[in-house]
């Protein structure tokens, strides 16, 4: 079988860590704890007799100084996190006790006030993200006059927009529109890393909100575009620190089998955002000469409520037992789950697969707990976290390549090239924002069902021809400038673009990359991801002014509906399903060789597909890559 390919590479990688050091009995425990060739998904509870694991139990809970009375529950959250499928078999609990356990799956939205609250700050976070862009989408229109740098052909710059001081201005427009994500790249990914170990995601989250609150102040007060661009600077720290805590965040609190809907919130609630953005260009739009202000400044609304809310959400229990702080972890589970014994089921599994975490990083000679530097290269020289890093790179790059930020970011310009004015342009902006967010609820339930992976194998190939339709759409009566059909061609195909990204695309690229890594190297990794991000981001608003001019409409559409086929062979060869597995399982997903989850995708996916959706083959059966412990024991029994 194809996922039993190339078994030796995930070893072979990690023996070559540190061979010199590790006698032979080292190097084959390390192989046995991360090869996973198979793509099983291993519990490492599973197997220990029951007397062993109840002394486990009682020493875990004196060595962590944990409340007297809790001992019983932990014993049985223990045994439930050992056979989770088995649970209605264990005589220790109550009739209660499986109710409410049962009722994760069959009410799989029943949680704790508390965690909604939590997932509700963390979406006001993210509607501050899409409100910022949408700021600077609808001052496109009219700060470079303002402000003393006009690229339009015809104007002060000169008579023709390609030449001179306009090409000059269409860079220093580009580059102030850009500042936010060189910021994030270069500086505010990477202080989140330090600041998260020191703070905690709360406190991370709450410096964010001040200087969301501050620098739209500073850049509705800019009279240069340099002190515009110093104060989108400093916007960008506060997005760069709220970009790789948040999702994090989110997703260390929530439970597995609705992580994927709750943490992808994060896409929904910016797409809320940038709805909102679109609403106060609107709303200021007539303001006169000082309507760029307006709409740079409003971005600080939705900050206060962040700022003011996120004392009272819980912190991070994985952060706690980072921390080894296993009493606070323990309250805050309490408050983010229905019952204690789901909260003691949780803490101990955790903390289980945290130790054997502990233990593959500790024998291949590395150093998991090291300084940020130290892990930074771990991303790149263990293999489990190398194989997470390369996929959430494609995903996080894909969300540049395929063309949303060009529309997020110049929409109104955009749409003033097919023809209209500067005001029915924000109406169409407004448009582009209620598709976009209309279109990302969906994925709060799909994306745990149908999984992220195969939400992005579907959007991708409609993005694609959507976005080289509205290109193509410009060629519609050229020569006429208020073209009505070419207007609403534009549109329309603009808006089916959107519709495709927001469930996809959207929601998966933070999700993805708050999930996949190890907690030793989340913070650093979710950094890396953030930072490849927004330096395409960069490369992208500071170079789609000149884009523009270059290449005309129809030319930068073309092109990057070109990009959205080369995401689509990147993301069907290498980005692992992470659906309904806890943060910890990952490790097992992401031992399997890349080698073998490209083989498998190629010599089993692809033939199952065409038999199934070409030929229509009923029958067609595709075997699973991955498989859990508990769900073959549960198939086996008699």
């Amino acid at each position: 079988m194809a996922d039993q390919k190339n078994g030796s590479d995930g070893g072979d990688e990690l023996k070559g860590v540190d061979d010199n050091h590790l006698s032979k009995e080292e190097q084959e425990k390390i192989e046995r704890l991360t090869e996973s060739t198979a793509g099983e998904i291993r519990n490492p509870l599973a197997g220990i007799p029951r007397e062993q694991l109840l002394d486990d139990v009682t020493q875990f809970h004196r060595e962590k100084g944990l409340p007297e009375d809790m001992l019983p529950v932990l014993k049985k959250g223990a045994l439930v996190a050992q056979n989770p499928a088995l649970f209605e078999d264990l005589e220790d609990l109550n009739d209660d006790e499986k109710r409410t356990l049962r009722e994760e799956v069959t009410h799989r939205w029943k949680q704790p006030w508390s965690l909604y609250f939590t997932i509700g700050l963390n979406s006001i976070a993210a509607a501050i993200q899409g409100w910022d862009q949408t700021g600077s989408n609808g001052a496109n229109l009219s700060f470079p006059d303002a402000l003393g740098i006009p690229d339009t052909a015809g104007s002060s710059c000169g008579p023709v927009a390609n030449q001179g001081l306009c090409s000059k201005n269409s860079w220093i427009i580009g580059f102030v529109n850009a500042m936010p994500y060189i910021t994030i790249c270069l500086f505010a990914c990477w202080i989140s890393d330090p600041l998260n170990n020191l703070l905690g995601r709360r406190g991370v989250i709450f410096v964010a909100a001040i200087f969301s609150v501050l620098a739209p102040f500073g850049m509705a007060g800019s009279q240069t575009w340099g002190q515009l661009a110093a104060s989108r600077m400093l916007l960008g720290i506060g997005m760069g620190l709220k970009e790789v805590t948040v999702p994090v965040y989110s997703a260390e609190n929530a439970p597995a089998i609705i992580r994927g809907g709750l943490v992808m919130s994060w896409q929904v609630w910016t797409a809320f955002g940038i709805f909102l953005g679109t609403c106060a260009n609107l709303a200021v739009g007539k303001a006169g000469h000082i309507a760029w202000r307006l709409q740079f400044g409003s971005a600080f609304i939705p900050a206060v409520p962040l700022l003011l809310g996120v004392y009272f959400c819980p912190e991070s229990p994985r952060w706690y037992m980072k921390k080894n702080k296993h009493q606070k972890a323990w309250k805050s589970l309490l408050r983010l789950r229905n019952s204690p014994l789901q909260a003691a089921r949780d803490l101990y599994y955790i903390h289980a697969l945290l130790v054997q975490e502990d233990v593959l990083i500790e024998e291949a000679g590395l150093k998991g707990s090291g300084n940020m530097f130290t892990r930074f290269v771990e991303l790149f020289t263990i293999p489990r976290n190398r194989r997470a890093t390369w996929a959430s790179g494609i995903v996080m790059i894909s969300q540049q390549m395929c063309g949303i930020n060009i529309i997020a970011f110049y929409s109104a310009t955009i749409f003033k090239q097919s023809g209209i004015s500067d005001y029915t342009a924000l109406w169409a902006s407004f448009g582009f924002g209620l598709i976009n967010f209309i279109f990302a609820w969906p994925a709060v339930y799909t994306i745990d069902t149908f999984g992220r992976r195969a939400l992005l194998l579907f959007t991708f190939p409609n993005m694609f021809w959507t976005l080289l339709t509205a290109g193509l759409c410009y060629l519609i009566e050229p020569n006429k400038d208020d073209s009505t059909a070419r207007i609403a061609a534009v549109a329309t195909f603009v808006y089916l673009f959107a519709a495709f990204y927001s469930p996809g695309e959207g929601p998966v690229p933070f999700m993805y990359s708050a999930e996949v890594f190890p907690l030793s190297h989340r913070e650093i990794g979710m950094s890396w991801a953030v930072a490849t991000n927004n330096f395409w981001a960069s490369v992208l608003s500071l170079t789609f002014p000149r884009m523009l001019i270059a290449m005309t409409a129809t030319g930068a559409f073309g092109f990057y509906a070109g990009l959205n086929l080369v995401a689509l062979f990147f993301i069907f060869l290498f980005v692992p399903e992470t659906k309904q597995k806890t943060l910890e399982e990952l490790d097992y997903v992401f031992a399997v060789p890349d080698r073998t989850h490209a083989a498998y995708q190629l010599k089993v996916v692809l033939p199952w597909w065409i038999k199934r959706w070409v030929f229509f083959q009923r029958t067609a059966k595709c075997p699973e890559l991955y498989h859990n412990e508990a769900e073959v024991l549960k198939k086996n029994e008699p």
